[in-house]
């Protein structure tokens, strides 16, 4: 059997990767272990979140799938950070876990050039260092141009729970067993990782007078940017805290704990630590938080975010019964730990294709990351570089000045991953420019030319930042005099009056004032204007001198990534390069010079001493 482009695994990397393949005119088959998981939430019931939300974003703007699937499921929607600047904001959606699952199968089902099919890879084909399909299993062979390996925690996955485990990649689901040992033979370093998820409980057994009700937004929001902002009817979630019972009972059982008892031994994620590692690392701490969470609008188990653990499931009742508001909670699922296999990412190309195998490519958490939205992003970039390459067209590269998926593959591509990574605003040093809100304004574009976004849907995009000019030449155009009704506005909207001539643009500089305000006052019904354009004109005139700075560093630095390093530069040959540089640079083999000035040991001479030494055998890429 004969594809195009073969994706393997059909969690949130293998959807993306999937779609954007099909939808580019590719032949492609989406082979997963079970059919009946497609896009499954293992762990927290939402999506979203601080830099996870940039991430949806900037996916959809280029045109892929989750953040439509996200407003088509959600049960409740939130913006986070509404107090703090917009480069921090995030939307985060709780979602019904099943109707999203239901939902991403029909539309990989009814996508055009895409097959669905269940079988589980057992070996990667290869002839002279270039991929030309897979063998399953069940010794079928499909050949292909391309493929994609979106594994997620199924290679070589061991369930643990207290001091029981058996092999699984999920909770109830087989482990691709075979895959690591190709992978190995196939020359791939690979590391071992684990994470954990939190047991989840009966909704009736709660008592939720004891809790603290936690609302969603009731405003026009939504996750996609082509789809219309409405107000969502919430299901509503709530808060309990841990207490000193709590953690005397952990604190009694620890040595149960596989993290104590040496059933674990590998890293986990230190963003979401177990409630056993937070009772060890934090002693002094009386109350942790639990958030609990529904699982859906059609059923009763309850998620509790914070309550983490694989404890032995006798243990786990007892903590879980020893919250506020839990005291007779009956567990559902227990939670549990999963150890799993993962490719060491600094072998993979910024396309996610293998330095070193041609046309083969890696995206989710395979490639060391944790969270549904990085899988979905890295699976996306994956699937149209299959893609692109295939057609024989350009390949496409984010880098971290444009976008947080950028950042989220260069950190994997150039940092040593002591961890499952995680996206947070903070790893994005342009975060005030790569933000939510814009990430239409800074993607589509490129969404368009390669295929994915509808010139209908870049045509709405692109008068969306003509209204934003033109609404701020207008409002550096319109001046307020010092009068007294102009000043009594100025009282009544939470402002000091002016005693000289001010124009609105200057006046909207106070951060007190917000647009809407203005527009009413002094321009007209804010109707008039979309809500979207509004708030970018605010956010371009407030935080203008920032911008400013980022875009002026961006400019400066921006030289270094469009030199493009040679795969097979001896760097032992360049003379200058400490020998820290010339052991980080070989093993890591950047593809920028932009990557390679942020490989811990590589310092700014010698990237001087590389700029010096490659005159003439480097060359410039990217427009």
């Amino acid at each position: 059997m004969k594809y195009d482009i073969i994706v393997a695994g059909a969690g949130h990397a293998g959807c993306e990767a999937a779609l954007a393949s099909a939808k580019l005119g590719l032949k492609t088959i989406l082979l997963t272990i079970n059919v009946d998981k497609i896009a499954l939430m293992p762990c927290n019931p939402s999506i979203g979140g601080l830099g996870k939300s940039q991430l949806v974003r900037e996916l959809d703007a280029l045109g892929g799938q989750m953040a439509k699937t996200a407003d088509n499921t959600l049960i409740q929607i939130k913006v986070l950070n509404r107090s703090k600047g917009p480069a921090v904001q995030a939307l985060r959606a709780q979602i019904d876990k099943k109707e999203y699952e239901i939902e991403m199968k029909r539309i990989l089902e009814n996508t055009q050039n895409l097959t669905l099919r269940q079988g589980t890879i057992n070996k990667i084909l290869v002839k002279n260092s270039k991929v030309f399909g897979i063998e399953t299993e069940s010794g079928l062979i499909f050949r292909s141009e391309a493929v994609v390996i979106t594994a997620g925690t199924f290679l070589r996955g061991r369930i643990i729970i207290g001091e029981k485990d058996y092999k699984a990649g999920r909770m109830g689901e087989y482990p691709a067993m075979n895959l690591t040992r190709n992978l190995i033979d196939l020359n791939f370093n690979i590391g071992r990782f684990q994470t954990a998820t939190p047991p989840r409980i009966d909704k009736r057994t709660i008592d939720f007078s004891k809790t603290i009700v936690q609302y969603g937004d009731r405003e026009p929001l939504s996750f996609s940017f082509w789809d219309e902002e409405k107000i969502y009817e919430n299901i509503d979630c709530y808060l309990t805290y841990t207490n000193k019972k709590t953690h005397k009972i952990i604190a009694q059982n620890i040595e149960k704990s596989p993290i104590r008892s040496g059933m674990v031994d590998t890293h986990g994620p230190r963003h979401c630590p177990s409630i056993d590692r937070k009772v060890i690392n934090f002693p002094g701490k009386k109350r942790h938080p639990v958030f609990i969470e529904p699982e859906g609008a059609h059923t009763g188990e309850m998620y509790l975010q914070g309550l983490t653990t694989s404890m032995p499931a006798e243990i786990q009742q007892k903590i879980v019964n020893s919250v506020e508001g839990l005291e007779n909670a009956r567990i559902i699922r227990p939670g549990y730990a999963v150890e799993y296999d993962y490719v060491i990412p600094n072998q993979l190309n910024f396309t996610l294709e293998s330095k070193n195998i041609e046309n083969l490519y890696f995206a989710g958490q395979i490639n060391g990351t944790s969270g549904y939205e990085e899988a979905a992003a890295q699976g996306l970039i994956a699937g149209i570089n299959a893609a692109l390459k295939v057609q024989g067209r350009s390949h496409m590269v984010l880098t971290r000045d444009t976008s947080y998926i950028g950042v989220l593959i260069d950190d994997l591509l150039t940092k040593d991953l002591i961890e499952p990574y995680r996206m947070y605003t903070s790893r994005a040093e342009y975060r005030l420019i790569l933000r939510s809100d814009n990430a239409d304004i800074r993607l589509c574009g490129l969404g368009n030319s390669i295929g994915l976004i509808t010139d209908c849907q870049y045509e709405k995009v692109r008068r969306k930042e003509e209204k934003t000019n033109k609404l701020v030449s207008k409002l550096q155009n319109i001046i307020l005099n010092p009068d007294k009704k102009n000043n009594e506005i100025l009282k009544k909207i939470g402002t000091s009056s002016i005693d000289t001539p001010l124009n609105i643009y200057k006046l909207l500089k106070r951060p007190e004032i917000r647009i809407y305000d203005l527009v009413d006052y002094f321009i007209g019904k804010r109707s008039r204007y979309d809500k979207g354009v509004l708030e970018q004109a605010e956010t371009r005139i407030k935080y203008e001198g920032y911008i400013n700075r980022q875009l002026a560093e961006i400019k400066k630095l921006g030289d270094l990534e469009r030199y493009y390093l040679l795969p097979n530069l001896d760097y032992f040959k360049i003379i200058g390069l400490t020998y820290e540089a010339q052991e980080k640079l070989t093993k890591i083999k950047p593809n920028t010079l932009g990557q390679a000035s942020r490989i811990a040991g590589v310092s700014p001479a010698d990237i001087s001493i590389l700029m010096l030494n490659l005159k003439g055998r480097s060359k410039k890429v990217f427009n």
